[in-house]
């Protein structure tokens, strides 16, 4: 009976989808609707899937930085996943919901220095919060209620002292005396002072313009005058003179006039004093928050002060009143039943009503994604439906609680993404590809103009052998027929772990396929298509489209035969024949096709330097041929031997010319 009632101030799981996670929200109000209906005014907490990643890298930060201060004990990676489930972020959001919603209640407590981080996963239902989250302006930020318990925010205490041991201190500096109890004046002597700083009060705030219009009657200024701020300043004169009256008296009254002392009540305005209470709704004693959204002129220490001023009025009693009147009207508690209706995404057995979301159609042998157990007493189905995964139990439970697995998965991560992805129809395929959750954001690289790569997927020995021992689960033609359905890796490798060691020891004979040689492929193909013969070299063509009287047709242009004239009969267009005046696909105008900057081929310029064309011609035909088959293959050139230099025959002794001849000089080459 007691875990069913729900009161104000309880922390409670709603829930406002059947696959969904439950929402974590605090009860503010309890009303009660028109038709009869019990509403719920609660305050919004968010998980860590419900905010962004640039903020979850901000919370991880800020929770590395918790364990180095707190000096937390070393954990394992899954109580680290296990632990970012356990974290909440508070929030001032409000909203209303059914109470019939209620699931249950949680426990939420504000993160401190002296908990252990591992005592919040031995504890069910139990989170805990240290950053506050703004859903309007996506901001993490500090809480400002923090309980500051630990060595740092203790007092230094000093040895104590021996008997007979004097303090060396210097007890000026350390403190400052502001009223001496021992004084010679009688009380009723310091009594008589006090009026007589009342009544120098309220002649200053008669002579002051801006407090006449405040306290424009008599009694209002008296009673400002009356206020601590003039006792103090009473008590602290008679400190300074001596607790002599006389000099006491001329400090109040000094040469210019008497001294005005206001405290932040005269000095605050009534619209000034209206903002407060306003914010004061809002935000509670938030102070900070306060002062930066409804009084940034003011300080933070006015705003303080004006505070603990403001519940000495009366105007913080009426509207505590008031207050109280109204939580007298409203409801105190609630009784919720337990929920006993199925959840649709319940996998059901055969003969019984399938469930809904994918849950129907299951495939035999498939395990529980977080846990991997192969046994379960109900299974739930979980995640995108053309992938078939499913939860058993109680990792359901944990799914629903926690609002993730207990295991770190990629599909984790792609139920997360799916939940609130915004519309892809103005996005390109790139920025598409791009948020795809199956991609760190780590190695995620930048969108280029071109985003063809080259990839290659290498199977490894298991996979090879899961193909074969695992055919009834991962139907490998339907996969090959639709390669763009997700397989489910992790019930296949499960699966395959169960039945390998039952497989049979004997060695699979593949049957060889016979293939015909690359020349009957080759001389086949010039049987189908002809090569055309070469045009005879004539007339250059002119450049200018206006010069030749024969049409550019696609045959032209792109070196293909027209559609409508392949093997000479003509085609219809439509279930209609080609009328004379019809204008056929060659006659037509061709405009040439707009690539779009995503899908262009990156430029690649290949230069053939001098060194390049001589090794050229060291290739004979088919190792050129070869080679444009094969271009990632090396191609190694046989150079031939350099011919061995002659050796040069002895100079033979020049003969002696005369200086000059009639005769010609003939110069052989």
């Amino acid at each position: 009976m007691a875990a069913n009632m729900y009161r104000v101030g309880d922390y409670v799981y709603f829930e406002n989808s059947s696959s969904s996670p439950y929402l974590i929200r605090r009860i503010e109000e309890l009303n009660k609707t028109a038709n009869g209906n019990v509403e719920a005014k609660v305050v919004c907490l968010f998980r860590r899937r419900d905010i962004s990643g640039n903020l979850n890298t901000l919370a991880d930060s800020n929770a590395r930085d918790f364990e180095e201060e707190s000096k937390q004990p070393s954990m394992s990676e899954q109580q680290k996943h296990q632990l970012k489930h356990r974290e909440l972020f508070l929030s001032r959001q409000f909203e209303s919901l059914p109470a019939t919603h209620i699931r249950g209640k949680c426990n939420v407590t504000l993160l401190n220095e002296t908990d252990v981080l591992t005592g919040y996963l031995d504890r069910e239902d139990c989170f805990f919060y240290s950053l506050v989250f703004d859903p309007v302006q996506k901001t993490l930020l500090a809480d400002q209620g923090e309980i500051r318990v630990g060595s740092k925010y203790q007092a230094e205490i000093p040895d104590k002292l021996g008997e007979g041991e004097s303090d060396s201190r210097v007890q000026e500096k350390l403190e400052t005396k502001v009223w001496d109890p021992n004084n010679q004046l009688k009380d009723s002597q310091i009594d008589q002072f006090l009026v007589v700083a009342r009544a120098v009060g309220t002649f200053a705030r008669a002579l002051d313009c801006s407090s006449s219009i405040r306290q424009p009657s008599l009694h209002m200024s008296a009673a400002a005058a009356s206020r601590d701020i003039t006792l103090f300043h009473a008590m602290d004169t008679l400190q300074k003179n001596g607790y002599d009256l006389a000099k006491a008296m001329s400090t109040l009254v000094p040469q210019g006039g008497p001294v005005l002392c206001r405290d932040e009540m005269e000095e605050w305005s009534a619209s000034e004093a209206m903002l407060f209470e306003e914010a004061l709704e809002k935000y509670g004693k938030d102070f900070n928050d306060i002062r930066q959204d409804f009084l940034p002129w003011k300080s933070l220490a006015s705003v303080v002060q004006f505070y603990y001023m403001w519940k000495t009025t009366d105007r913080y009693i009426q509207q505590k009143r008031l207050k109280a009147a109204e939580a007298d009207s409203k409801l105190k508690q609630v009784y919720i039943p337990t929920y006993t209706k199925p959840n649709p995404n319940q996998i059901m057995a055969p003969g019984n009503k399938p469930g809904m979301n994918g849950a129907a159609g299951f495939q035999k042998g498939l395990s529980c994604e977080s846990c991997h157990t192969a046994q379960s007493p109900q299974w739930y189905a979980w995640g995108p439906a053309n992938l078939q995964c499913r939860l058993c139990a109680s990792c359901w439970i944990y799914w629903k609680k926690y609002g993730g697995l207990k295991t770190p998965t990629q599909l984790d991560g792609a139920t997360r993404a799916t939940t609130d992805a915004p519309p892809r129809t103005h996005m390109t395929r790139q920025e598409v590809q791009g948020m795809s959750p199956f991609t760190s954001t780590a190695g995620r690289a930048k969108l280029l103009a071109k985003n063809r790569q080259t990839f290659i997927l290498q199977t490894t020995k298991l996979t090879r052998i899961a193909r074969r021992v695992c055919q009834d689960i991962l139907q490998p033609r339907r996969a090959a027929r639709r390669p763009y359905a997700s397989i489910n890796a992790n019930a296949v490798k499960a699966e395959c772990m169960i039945r390998l060691p039952k497989a049979s020891k004997a060695t699979v004979k593949n049957r060889p396929i016979p293939r015909p040689s690359l020349h009957n492929i080759v001389k086949e193909l010039a049987v189908q298509a002809p090569l055309k013969n070469k045009a005879p070299r004539g007339a250059p063509t002119p450049i200018n489209r206006n010069q030749g009287n024969q049409s550019r047709s696609a045959s032209a242009l792109l070196g293909k035969r027209p559609f409508d004239s392949m093997g000479g009969h003509p085609f219809s267009a439509n279930g209609r024949p080609f009328a004379s005046g019809m204008r056929t696909t060659s006659q037509s105008v061709i405009k040439r096709q707009k690539v779009s900057q995503g899908d262009a081929p990156n430029p690649v310029v290949f230069v053939a330097t001098k060194d390049t064309r001589a090794l050229r011609k060291h290739l004979t035909q088919a190792e050129m041929r070869r080679a444009a088959r094969k271009p990632h293959t090396m191609v190694r050139v046989k150079l031939p031997l350099p011919p061995r230099p002659l050796p040069l025959p002895l100079p033979l002794p020049l003969p002696l010319l005369p200086s000059s001849t009639s005769e010609p000089i003939v110069l052989e080459d």
